[in-house]
């Protein structure tokens, strides 16, 4: 099982990624430990998380969250906007 998720940093910035463990990934993000983006832009909590059946989904599920605008992000309307690929999202 793979996640693509959206973390809320304090700025009020979103951060998109893609993982197979989601709980062991935030504590990283949340550590600095794991991306730039992250090191300087303070997460926050996990604003929403995809779970995709395999790699390939979640990848492309990224790259259509990713292509968004940040007022469209922010507003947290993905939903609406991409193509459905994964199974089900979880709020956090």
């Amino acid at each position: 099982m793979f996640y693509t998720y959206m973390i809320r940093c304090k700025d009020n910035s979103i951060y998109t990624g893609m993982t197979n463990n989601i709980d062991e990934r935030f504590i990283k993000h949340s550590t600095g430990t794991e991306a730039k983006y992250t090191k300087s832009h303070i997460p926050e909590k996990l604003e929403a998380v995809w779970r995709c059946k395999d790699k390939s989904l979640a990848c492309k599920l990224e790259y259509q969250l990713k292509q968004l605008t940040k007022k469209t992000k922010r507003r947290n309307n993905c939903r609406s906007k991409i193509k459905y690929l994964s199974k089900r999202k979880h709020r956090y």
